[in-house]
This record gives C-alpha cells, structure tokens and sequence, in this order.
C-alpha cells in the first residue's frame, strides 16, 4: 500500500491560495486516475485506487495545515505503511514559481505540515513533492502568512498550473517507477 497526501487548508478562503499546492497537485492526480468523489476518513478527504496492481490512498487532510500529520499517522498505522511508501505534495516558497524539486527525504524545510507529519510518522524519510511558490520576500517573515495564503498572479499563473500538472504527472509515476527515475524526469528548474 502506498500513501499519496496533498497539502493544504480547507475551506473556500483558502482554495485557490499558494499555501494549497498540494491539495490542487492532488485535484489534478485525482483527475488523472477519473476518481469521481473522495471519502471522509481520518478527518481527510481519501480516495482507494489500485495501479498496475499497486493499490493507493489518495489523501487530502482536513486538518489544517499545521496538524496534517494527525490525519496522515491514521492511515499510516491503519494500513501499516512504510514511511519509503508515503509520499507528500507541498508548497514551497524556497522555490519560485513554477519550480518543482522531489527528493526522496529531508527536513520539513519550514513547511509546516512537513513538520507535523514527520513528526507523527518519527522520520524524515519521507519522500516529497515541493511545489514552488516564490517568496515574498526573504528575510521578512511578517509578510509570510499573507503571501501563502494568497493567491498566485496572473503574470505566474501559467508556470504554476504546469508544477501542479507536473506534480501531479510526477505522484502518479512514483506509483509504478523508481524514485530516481521520478526525479530526473519531473524536477524541473525555474
């Protein structure tokens, strides 16, 4: 069993935001593998589907960003999943616009619903999707709530539709492929 999690914050004020680049990566995934509605569970948003004969939770956390991690050790300890077996899809403002980078592991990185989950699944073993999302501007960490939580521009609109695309295409190979293979395929630099 494998473990995809899109992050991000529920609620209409928050759908269209940076901070939700993992949840609109996992609307696209959704999409790709025609999953025509998801269950409640967890206190996430799941959806059961099988790949090649690999079968695969698709989770959205209900949760907020910062307590993601109480949805993800759910399913986790249900299914009995290898933290290797678990991969997460994020914003990232150390990335611009349009930038993807995978990797197989790492800190959280700042990203708070990184942190909750390695937290509550006790490594840093996880694999991850990092979508960029620019930054507002370095150093000034007042202005990060506002920018996260804002939408993307249209100046950046079209590079930020083709990560999630690419995130999306990306989640989906992990399934079947390699993680190295994933990587130099999908990462892609801004």
């Amino acid at each position: 069993m494998k473990l995809i999690v899109g992050l991000g914050n529920p609620g209409k004020e928050y759908e269209n935001t940076r901070h939700n680049s993992g949840f609109l990566a996992m609307d696209r995934l959704l999409d790709k593998c025609n999953v025509a509605s998801t269950t409640k569970k967890w206190n996430a948003l799941i959806a059961n589907i099988k790949v090649d004969g690999e079968s695969v939770l698709l989770m959205k956390p209900l949760t907020y960003m910062n307590e993601s991690g109480n949805a993800v050790i759910q399913a986790v300890n249900y299914y009995h999943i290898d933290p290797s077996d678990i991969l997460v899809m994020h914003d990232d403002m150390d990335l611009p616009t349009g930038s993807v980078r995978i990797r197989k592991n790492g800190s959280a990185g700042g990203q708070k619903g990184m942190k909750s989950i390695i937290a509550h699944v006790g490594t840093t073993d996880i694999p991850r999707i990092r979508i960029g999302v620019g930054h507002s501007d370095k150093g000034n960490h007042k202005l990060v709530p506002d920018w996260v939580l804002s939408p993307v521009p249209k100046s950046e609109k079209a590079d930020f539709d083709n990560a999630l695309q690419n995130s999306a295409d990306a989640a989906y190979a992990w399934i079947t492929q390699p993680m190295d293979k994933v990587m130099n395929q999908y990462n892609i630099k801004k």
